[in-house]
């Protein structure tokens, strides 16, 4: 069946890209709503769904627009402010006075002292924007953050986020991003003129996508998926989550650029502990922690595990202590999500399987003994699709009951 299957790109971020507040924000490792849909679809009884690893709020923001209750959790402080704002109701009053408020944000770019610029330690910048524009990032951010409403403020600076990475050279062109060669600008005297109309082409598209309504109660929490915290009213009947996949991308690398420009980051170092606290993270520092992590007493159970880990340690070990810490901490979330579910509670776990060097990584089925070995029953492995990367590299739904 594997064989057969089609890289489906409708079941991943591609599909979000025209679907509303769903657009906001690219991010590589994101998934479709059609999958959140489909999987709701086919459970109508859901009430109250958990998403433990929330990146940009697909889960939340699909709950929300259906009428269901979700809580999230997510490590990373810029992804619970995004995800936040995208399922914040807005009144039409509001989303008029964002509106009305950009020809005032126009004047105070122009009008903008150079003096007051701040741009981001990003290291080596210059490979991200040319230096005029990052001076006309840095008027137009600096414009944004004087904007004393708050509600307003935040629709602002997704659409500076939007426009940040427009005008970007990041490449998306393979499993995470690269960088195109810089190139000068033909219309260097407009160059000014034309990024602030674009940047109102986004804030349109925002606000628009603003006016419906979430029905849902959303809440996004900044937490730690290994200890998943007590819920505050009920326990959840479900679970819908993509974690991170054992394939060593990181999603700082992508977010930096936000990070950065919103205040999340001040330092390379910052996002290398951000990582080393995310599961499956490997920048900076958290390659060197990996390197020299050692096995605890929590186990791994499943048939063959031990061999794989071998297997790996025999090209690198840094890889294998990467492989064998990543299953140990899905297996330390697991253990912590049971307690907050209700009898009968469904799980779905969305993840790719991995492969390193001539090792492949089942992360499915792995992921499968750890659900059986918590007690979950029903424990089902659904492939979704054929992902755009090795041949042997897959895409699954993991589902599971608890007893």
């Amino acid at each position: 069946m594997k064989k057969t299957m089609t890289s489906r790109s409708d079941l991943t971020f591609k599909h979000n890209l025209n679907q509303g507040r769903h657009s906001w924000l690219r991010l590589t490792p994101a998934y479709s709503v059609k999958v959140v849909n489909q999987i709701l679809d086919d459970n109508p009884e859901v009430e109250h769904v958990l998403d433990p690893f929330c990146g940009t709020g697909t889960t939340a923001l699909v709950c929300g627009e259906r009428g269901i209750n979700c809580e999230t959790l997510e490590i990373n402080p810029f992804l619970v402010w995004f995800a936040r704002v995208k399922t914040t109701n807005f009144t039409p009053h509001q989303l008029q006075d964002a509106k009305q408020h950009l020809a005032t944000l126009y004047k105070n770019v122009e009008n903008s002292n150079d003096s007051k610029f701040w741009i981001p330690p990003i290291k080596d910048i210059g490979k991200w924007w040319s230096e005029s524009t990052v001076n006309t990032l840095a008027r137009l951010h600096v414009s944004i953050c004087a904007i004393n409403d708050l509600t307003i403020r935040d629709l602002y600076l997704v659409a500076f986020c939007r426009i940040l990475i427009e005008v970007s050279n990041a490449a998306f062109n393979h499993q995470s991003m690269s960088f195109k060669k810089p190139q000068a600008s033909l219309f260097d005297l407009d160059e000014e003129r034309l990024l602030l109309e674009n940047f109102g082409r986004h804030l349109e598209a925002v606000l628009k996508s603003c006016y419906q309504t979430i029905t849902g109660h959303i809440a996004i929490t900044q937490a730690d998926a290994r200890a998943v915290p007590i819920p505050q009213n009920s326990k959840y009947d479900c679970v819908i989550t993509s974690p991170p996949y054992p394939n060593r991308m990181s999603y700082i690398r992508e977010l930096r650029p936000y990070m950065y420009w919103l205040g999340y980051l001040s330092e390379a170092r910052e996002a290398g502990e951000l990582d080393w606290q995310a599961i499956g993270g490997t920048w900076g520092i958290a390659t060197s922690r990996i390197s020299k992590w050692q096995p605890s007493s929590v186990t791994v159970h499943h048939p063959g595990f031990v061999d794989t880990i071998e297997n790996i340690s025999n090209h690198s070990q840094t890889l294998a202590n990467y492989v064998h810490k990543y299953f140990v901490d899905i297996v330390l979330h697991v253990n912590s999500l049971l307690p907050h579910l209700r009898p009968g509670a469904k799980v779905f776990y969305v993840i790719g399987n991995s492969k390193f060097y001539d090792v492949l990584v089942p992360a499915e089925q792995i992921y499968a003994s750890i659900l059986r070995s918590a007690g979950f029953t029903d424990v089902t492995v659904t492939p979704i699709r054929k992902r755009n990367s090795k041949k042997e590299l897959f895409e699954f739904t993991v589902s599971a009951e608890k007893a």
